[in-house]
């Protein structure tokens, strides 16, 4: 998985997102660079994982409209000779 490219302001605001979960759910102030760390290991542990199943979503939605379109098609042909 190549490394996050996230805008300077994402990144802050996902760190923050971190940070607050943290503090909410676990009464932990954790800081910045922790936090960083953090969505940097869980990035390279799963996003491959949130990844992939982003392209299966968008394959299956490829898929479907792939169907219709042939549907479509096949309602358009015309029988010979008539």
């Amino acid at each position: 998985m190549p490394k996050l490219d996230f805008s300077d302001e994402d990144q802050a605001a996902i760190v923050a997102q971190v940070r607050d979960y943290f503090l909410t759910e676990f009464e932990l102030d954790v800081g910045r660079f922790e936090a960083e760390a953090m969505l940097e290991f869980f990035a390279k542990q799963i996003g491959a994982h949130f990844y992939n199943r982003g392209l299966y979503d968008a394959q299956a939605v490829i898929t479907n409209q792939i169907e219709v379109i042939n549907d479509a098609i096949y309602q358009l042909e015309q029988t010979p000779g008539k």
